[in-house]
């Protein structure tokens, strides 16, 4: 039997995994970055997370774009949509529990029935 292939959710929540790449996607949320801008807020190396970023855009989770005055200067983004696929998948599963959870209320304030 063959493992099913990997979704994007499944990219996206392998990538979140790690402590240090969800410092990195909280970095993009306030803006755009270069990669010395992590080396010095983390105190690693520049392989170590060049190794994260590389991981990161290959889940889709940020985007990396040339400076216009200089092809060496990499700029790092955040993509919205594999963010937008967590959130319905997260929400999904609240509504699960939501629903879960209403039932076992309903259930144990119900009156007892006789027997």
């Amino acid at each position: 039997m063959t493992a099913p292939k990997p979704t994007l959710l499944d990219n996206t929540l392998v990538a979140l995994a790690d402590p240090t790449r969800r410092r990195v996607i909280d970095m993009l949320r306030q803006a755009p970055r270069r990669p010395g801008d992590f080396v010095d807020a983390f105190s690693i190396s520049a392989p170590a997370i060049s190794r994260h970023l590389r991981i990161l855009r290959a889940a889709g989770l940020v985007e990396e774009e040339f400076a216009e005055h200089d092809a060496r200067i990499r700029i790092y983004r955040l993509r919205p949509e594999p963010f937008a696929g967590l959130q319905d998948w997260l929400e999904q599963v609240a509504g699960f529990w939501s629903d879960q959870l209403a039932s076992f209320k309903a259930h144990a304030e119900a009156p007892e029935r006789a027997e």
